[in-house]
């Protein structure tokens, strides 16, 4: 049962698109669609775009999502790196 204490978030990341790793990242930090797109200074439209892989990022926002995303900006391109940690 070792798999129970393994972070959720780090789980396949690299398997998963940008989006999916954007919004497992949301979920750790326990912040919805309109609280998160409203810190990141976006539309909700904008945010669920990147989400749901309609649309990605511009460069000039990844460093912004990452710091508030709490995770490390090659995580977010790639899934390499520091990834979400869910808050217990």
């Amino acid at each position: 049962m070792n798999d129970m204490l393994a972070p959720r978030a780090t789980a396949d990341a690299t398997d998963d698109t940008i989006g999916g790793r954007i919004s497992l990242a949301r979920d750790a930090i326990k912040l919805s669609i309109e609280e998160i797109s409203a810190i990141a200074g976006v539309t909700e439209e904008t945010w669920i775009s990147w989400e749901n892989d309609r649309a990605e990022p511009r460069a000039n926002r990844l460093d912004m999502m990452a710091g508030i995303l709490q995770v490390n900006i090659a995580w977010l391109l790639d899934g390499r790196g520091t990834g979400p940690v869910e808050a217990r």
